[in-house]
């Protein structure tokens, strides 16, 4: 008499949860990602504010208010990315000069 090998299939799940176990993990972003995004979104507010500032200058703004806003912005958050990028570079110094 012969012994067969057991076929083994493995064995999915075919029913939805109300727990969400059968939901497709969502994609991880990376810091890279992170941090290409918000250089995008200091940049969009960077065009904003020269787009403010040329309607400005052609005299179609009917309210300054909205091109000291834009421009506030722009500046606000490239003197917060100029920090960053200072401290980024600084912590950068101090981890090259450790001893190992």
């Amino acid at each position: 008499m012969e012994i067969e090998a057991l076929q083994m299939t493995p064995v999915r799940m075919h029913a939805t949860s109300h727990l969400g176990e059968t939901q497709q993990p969502e994609e991880v972003k990376g810091f890279a990602d992170y941090l290409k995004d918000a250089l995008k979104k200091v940049n969009a507010l960077q065009l904003e504010s020269d787009r403010q500032n040329a309607l400005l200058a052609a005299g179609r703004v009917e309210d300054i208010s909205q091109v000291v806003v834009a421009s506030q912005k722009a500046e606000m958050a490239l003197q917060l990315t100029l920090q960053l990028r200072n401290r980024a570079t600084s912590a950068y110094q101090e981890i090259m000069r450790m001893q190992v």
